[in-house]
């Protein structure tokens, strides 16, 4: 069975997202939006009436797809569901943590700079 960086070509990699509505909206126009056969979006709005359910049901579906190679998470959706994006520890899809307009990055917070510091530790 070929690895997942086998599978995924640049032609059809996707990058998934689950941040507020401006966020996604403005992905949305660069034309990062995706609806596959199944009926399965790429993207998940997250306000004030997204459940905990729905977000950690989005990222783990994301994290399964084969064609998703980047998911973008606000930093604040990313912290609801910590305890599930710092298990995420394989390179594909890669999760990056970024602000949004109402909830400021706090670098602290960050899975991937953890691990960086974390690397880099020993030297």
């Amino acid at each position: 069975m070929p690895s997942t960086q086998a599978k995924m070509s640049m032609e059809n990699a996707l990058i998934g997202m689950i941040c507020d509505e401006d966020t996604v909206t403005g992905l949305l126009l660069t034309g990062a939006g995706d609806v596959d056969l199944r009926k399965r979006t790429n993207f998940l709005v997250v306000d004030s009436k997204t459940t905990l359910k729905d977000v950690e049901t989005k990222f783990r579906e994301l994290c399964a797809r084969d064609d998703v190679a980047v998911i973008l998470i606000s930093q604040y959706v990313a912290d609801m569901i910590r305890y599930i994006v710092d298990r995420h520890k394989a390179p594909i899809p890669a999760v990056l943590e970024i602000p949004s307009k109402d909830h400021p990055y706090d670098p602290i917070k960050d899975s991937v700079l953890a691990r960086v510091k974390h690397m880099f530790a020993g030297e």
